[in-house]
């Protein structure tokens, strides 16, 4: 097995109040400007027209961007679905037929048929907005009673929270580029939660076995400092390996995938740092906190 860091030593753990300082000044950051400028929907959310066009000559993606690059059409997002035939959304400007009219003056050098046109409207973006934040909040809860199953409540909630983390910390990052979040983007959100989730356990599942081990030899940071090190390898390996397939993407995928690859790209950093140093320090809090109170 390849291993990036030979009998690592780190002291992870010492680290702890300077990581969860940085953790917590990023997260108000974003938050900050979640507060003021909000977040970019897209048309999934906000409401829109989509139009299905067929062209009868060779066409692309990009030409199609530069002949619809009008301030009143915003950013559309275009698809291809197959030969010479492509999804335009566009975000509601207007009426659906000025929306229709005015795609079809911008394309008048072009020889095209409709195929079709549907209306999103902004009561089912509402409501689309709300089953994602359900759903986030139901993967997150049932996360909670698995871990507290599989392991003691206490890392549930450390787990839990370091998903929170991961969560925020990359919504933040959309607010403040104002990158837009469509539902592409919320299937990279709920893929960062199991990405980041599979690290954690595989970080606690080391931490039982090092406790079974060392309770009489070692204190309990040193146990967590331990596993984390001992983890350390196969953890940078398994982030690094998918950190380059979606950096190809965000590179290479163009506008279509670029918020799905950017949002599973800064998933996949944060998750691997808050595995580490977030939610097995939890852990150590956690452990603080009990002990204190024994003690009065």
């Amino acid at each position: 097995m390849i291993q990036f860091f030979k009998n690592p030593n780190y002291d992870i753990v010492g680290k702890r109040k300077v990581t969860t300082l940085i953790s917590f000044l990023v997260i108000l950051v974003g938050l900050v400007s979640i507060g003021i400028q909000g977040l970019h929907y897209g048309i999934d959310f906000e409401g829109g027209t989509l139009m299905q066009i067929k062209f009868n000559d060779n066409t692309t993606a990009g030409e199609l961007r530069e002949l619809l690059n009008d301030s009143e059409l915003g950013n559309p997002t275009i698809q291809k679905s197959a030969d010479n035939e492509f999804m335009i959304r566009v975000k509601t400007f207007g009426t659906e037929n000025e929306i229709i009219e005015k795609i079809e003056g911008n394309l008048k050098d072009k020889k095209f048929d409709v195929r079709r046109v549907d209306k999103v409207g902004s009561k089912i973006g509402e409501e689309l907005k709300t089953s994602a934040i359900m759903a986030i909040f139901a993967a997150l809860l049932l996360i909670l009673i698995y871990i507290s199953i599989r392991f003691e409540f206490k890392f549930a909630v450390g787990a839990v929270l370091a998903l929170f983390h991961d969560v925020l910390i990359t919504l933040g990052i959309f607010s403040i580029f104002q990158w837009e979040i469509s539902m592409p983007v919320l299937a990279a959100f709920l893929t960062i939660v199991g990405y980041s989730l599979n690290d954690t356990i595989v970080v606690y599942d080391r931490i039982r076995e090092d406790t079974a081990a060392y309770r009489n030899t070692k204190s309990f940071s040193e146990i967590i400092n331990l596993s984390i090190n001992q983890s350390l390898s196969r953890t940078v390996i398994t982030s690094l390996t998918t950190f380059i397939v979606v950096f190809v993407l965000v590179i290479y995928g163009g506008s279509a995938l670029f918020g799905f690859a950017i949002a599973m790209l800064i998933g996949v950093i944060v998750g691997t740092y808050s595995s580490a140093f977030i939610a097995a320090p939890l852990l150590i809090y956690w452990k603080e906190r009990a002990d204190s109170k024994k003690h009065k």
